[in-house]
């Protein structure tokens, strides 16, 4: 959704707030107290009230906006330039356009909503033609700030990274090609077995084909999907079989040091969820708003 767009629907408080409501009943409003789900909308207390235990519950009860005390319209906002924006926007850049005084508030919103995104990726797991590979993301550190490199160094963080692709195709060039469908990246403490295989059954459907290169550390995928082919490491790999992940790692690492410059360790995994988030819905072009608002319903 462009801005335009969005002023012209939702120009104020009320109107953010009706949409808010909109979107809760679509989804379903389930009672804390009994789990019920049959509820009554108060108009003067603006709540649900359920209709078994009379238990009451408030437009942001349940949400990532619950005890927020930003406005719905600046919550709103925030999630309009974050889905609008194709590679991102800064907090910094966020507080400007919001004209908010305090940078750490808008600094918490947006990673309110980066987790609301990562939370909802997580219920899908990857099917088909799947891409396996790890890479190293620079973080900021006491390292990265005396330019120390390479890739065992403090400064870097170990991140899995799946692809999920469509099958090889004949195009009209008689040149086969694929398809990115969907992504995922994972924050990983060590490339062991265990960890690695924890990943993949996590996050891969056991039906799917796994390609990746000849590593140790993948010998054991076999246990968990249907096939696992594996081949040895060099530069056609890279722009063959795994080309949709060593793409998306590219890209990745761009945003990143683009936009963020550098990012700490500890909130790293949030700004690859929000990158994936985007990513795999593409195609969703002015929809994509509403979804980061379901999203962040839950």
């Amino acid at each position: 959704m462009t801005i335009l767009k969005f002023l012209e629907h939702f120009p104020d408080e009320q109107s953010c707030r009706v949409h808010f409501k909109e979107k809760r009943e679509q989804v379903g409003i389930i009672c804390k107290k009994c789990s019920c789900a049959k509820q009554y909308w108060l108009q003067a207390k603006e709540q649900w009230q359920c209709a078994n235990c009379r238990f009451r519950s408030t437009l942001r009860s349940g949400t990532i906006m619950e005890s927020a005390k930003l406005s719905f319209h600046k919550w709103y906002l925030c999630m309009a330039f974050m889905s609008s924006t194709k590679k991102g926007i800064s907090a910094l850049e966020m507080q400007r356009q919001l004209g908010h005084r305090r940078y750490e508030t808008i600094w918490r919103l947006m990673h309110k909503i980066r987790k609301a995104m990562g939370q909802r990726d997580s219920k899908y797991q990857l099917n088909g033609e799947i891409e396996f590979d790890d890479a190293y993301f620079s973080k900021a550190t006491p390292e990265s700030i005396k330019n120390k490199r390479g890739r065992g160094t403090k400064s870097k963080a170990k991140v899995a990274v799946i692809a999920e692709s469509t099958p090889l195709e004949e195009i009209e060039t008689g040149v086969k090609s694929s398809h990115l469908r969907y992504i995922k990246m994972k924050m990983i403490k060590n490339l062991t077995s265990e960890e690695l295989n924890s990943i993949v059954s996590k996050n891969v459907s056991s039906d799917s084909i796994l390609f990746t290169d000849k590593s140790t550390s993948y010998s054991e995928f076999f246990k968990f999907i249907d096939a696992h082919i594996s081949q040895v490491s060099d530069k056609k790999l890279t722009k063959t079989t795994l080309k949709w992940v060593h793409i998306a790692i590219s890209n990745a690492k761009r945003t990143l040091l683009g936009i963020y410059h550098m990012v700490k360790g500890k909130y790293l995994q949030a700004y690859l969820d929000e990158f994936c988030y985007k990513l795999n819905r593409r195609y969703f072009t002015n929809n994509l708003f509403n979804r980061v608002i379901i999203a962040t319903i839950g």
